[in-house]
């Protein structure tokens, strides 16, 4: 899963640069030439918006879904403290601006172009698809189109004002507070609403699949619950959930079974949006094969 034959890598692209500090991404494509564009992938990493990068994240998915015929980008983005939101988002919209100009070089189609992400990368790619519309998180690049053909967000974080009251509370403390927003709750809730994807869904945002394990100790599993929830309320597109009965956070990090079946669902979900997005054709969940999470209660997809 960390490697697979027939695919193509490409490392340390630019993809921005601001004074000395460059964003690389890096590149997973099929070996064999295209005969026409291939539909796209970005993945963006997690790490509490304070650490992590592209070279240890997204390694299971990427390599499979570049031998199935994708064309996937797995992007950094400037890190806190030095970085205070919305600095991680405007990354990621970047991110998407530039693949989408340069999706020809690579093959990739620009009329295609799926997220994901998991942990802080699940909430930023949340954002992400939720908030195309917003030309003041894409200062410099405001015409740019950052709109996604659907997100696949794992083990997020949805609310950061805990709506529902299952943080801990040195998350808001030890990480908004101090190095992410840089400002307390108290004094700036509406900060905190504005990059919280629970408090920007609408009608019109894109298919999502949500990930999350049932056992998640750093996520409880009741914030993808009331995402998910609150998304279906008002979203006229597909919105499917899979909890996995035992799954921690960052479950995919390293090979495994349960990575391996749920990279396979990944694959099958976005293949059939895809599919629908070319044909026409209408989603239903027995299109998505046998490659389903367990759940740990209920159908997870309807």
């Amino acid at each position: 899963m960390l490697w697979r034959r027939g695919v193509r890598r490409i490392r340390g692209v630019e993809f921005a640069r601001y004074g000395n500090k460059r964003l690389l991404l890096d590149v997973y494509m099929p070996s064999a030439p295209a005969v026409g564009p291939r539909p796209t992938l970005v993945q963006i990493h997690g790490g509490g918006w304070i650490a992590g990068s592209r070279l240890e994240q997204g390694i299971p998915l990427l390599n499979h879904m570049a031998a199935h015929g994708w064309v996937c980008f797995n992007a950094d983005y400037r890190l806190s403290p030095r970085a205070t939101f919305p600095d991680h988002l405007i990354d990621v919209k970047r991110a998407i601006a530039w693949v989408r100009e340069h999706a020809e070089e690579y093959g990739a189609d620009p009329d295609f172009v799926c997220i994901t992400g998991g942990s802080a990368g699940g909430h930023l790619i949340a954002l992400a698809a939720l908030t195309d519309d917003d030309p003041s998180l894409q200062p410099g690049f405001e015409e740019a189109d950052t709109s996604v053909a659907a997100a696949v967000p794992f083990y997020g974080l949805y609310d950061l004002t805990d709506s529902e009251q299952v943080q801990y509370p040195e998350l808001r403390e030890w990480v908004f507070e101090r190095y992410v927003l840089k400002v307390a709750y108290a004094d700036a809730p509406e900060s905190y609403e504005a990059a919280s994807p629970r408090h920007r869904v609408h009608a019109d945002a894109p298919p999502f699949l949500v990930i999350h394990g049932d056992r998640d100790s750093l996520v409880p599993v009741e914030e993808a619950r009331a995402f998910v929830r609150e998304l279906r309320a008002v979203s006229t597109s597909p919105v499917f959930y899979a909890e996995l009965a035992g799954a921690e956070h960052a479950f995919d990090i390293g090979p495994s079974v349960r990575t391996a079946r749920v990279v396979e669902t990944i694959e099958r979900f976005l293949a059939t949006m895809h599919e629908q997005a070319r044909d026409g054709a209408p989603l239903h969940p027995d299109r998505l094969g046998s490659a389903r999470p367990t759940p740990s209660g209920g159908d997870p997809w309807t």
